[in-house]
């Protein structure tokens, strides 16, 4: 042991295991309550839901065991298929807000008069409530005094009643949760694009990349990472889309534009439910789907990185 200017120096020899490691564990020290809280209120109910799914229960009362009766009910029951089907629909078109975001980002990447007026009236959808949108959208599709109303007057045509068409309900609240989705899609991308390297954009140039050359081998491969994002976002919203049919239709008419999330909490939850065991299946179910999605681009994007 020796000191320095009156203070005891400890021998390397002889210092802590935690003193030691302190640099390795300092990172770990402030994810930690982090990751307690997302164990608590991410993982844990997750396992909580899959175990309930094999239970008959209220929510109040005793559970009964039942194994996976839920489950081959939902194999009989004509809503849960409804409602897996509007689900398809809502992520099959809700990627169009990926390329239609990356549309609206190259065109305000761009220095025009005006720019940062276009930019905020392309943000805006992302800053208001879901809520608000589909008041909004509810308003623009009455056929008495909406938009649609209005369009189709003008040319002496009977406006279509589209939240109360079975036909027609899904697709008009998809086209209303395609509005906030794209501003998203677009902030990623703009994000993105502020990273791409003006090097490279140069030595495109000088090998006469222009036009879509430039865009599909120079500037869409420093997209990847912005890209990854928007896909993973969006596959995630459409597949727990609920609030937009909540405030817009319930479910209606007579479930047609039920998904499963939606569902799930009109089974559970609702007046008509209190059915945990069966809204847990459900559960179960779209939280199955989404691990095979979002399992399925971390693998396209490890594959990306290896390559």
């Amino acid at each position: 042991m020796s000191t320095t200017g009156g203070n005891t120096l400890t021998p390397a020899s002889q210092r802590s295991w935690l003193y030691k490691n302190r640099i390795k564990l300092a990172p770990w020290m402030f994810l930690l309550p982090g990751l307690i809280f997302f164990f608590i209120y991410v993982i844990a109910p997750i396992f909580q839901s899959i175990w309930i799914s094999f239970f008959a229960w209220d929510g109040l009362g005793e559970k009964e065991w039942i194994g996976t009766a839920n489950y081959i009910e939902l194999i009989d029951d004509d809503r849960f298929y409804t409602s897996l089907i509007n689900n398809v629909w809502w992520l099959v078109l809700y990627m169009l807000a990926v390329p239609v975001g990356l549309a609206i980002a190259l065109f305000l990447n761009q220095t025009v008069t005006g720019i940062r007026l276009y930019k905020s009236l392309f943000f805006f959808p992302f800053v208001i409530s879901q809520v608000v949108v589909g008041l909004i959208f509810t308003w623009f599709y009455n056929p008495d005094f909406g938009i649609v109303g209005i369009v189709w007057g003008w040319f002496g045509a009977q406006p279509p009643a589209i939240l109360a068409d079975e036909d027609l309900v899904t697709f008009g609240i998809i086209l209303a949760g395609l509005w906030p989705q794209i501003a998203y899609c677009m902030i990623l991308y703009l994000t993105g694009l502020n990273n791409v390297s003006p090097d490279q954009v140069e030595a495109g140039r000088l090998d006469n990349a222009k036009g879509w050359k430039m865009l599909w081998y120079v500037i869409l491969p420093q997209l990847k990472p912005a890209t990854f994002i928007a896909v993973v976002v969006t596959v995630i919203g459409a597949l727990r889309s609920f609030d937009l049919i909540a405030i817009m239709t319930q479910g209606g008419p007579y479930g047609s534009s039920n998904v499963l999330a939606y569902y799930m909490f009109e089974t559970a939850l609702s007046e008509y439910g209190f059915r945990m065991g069966y809204g847990s299946a459900i559960a179960t179910v779209l939280f199955l789907i989404m691990l095979v999605y979002i399992s399925f681009f971390l693998w396209r994007m490890y594959q990306d990185e290896r390559g």
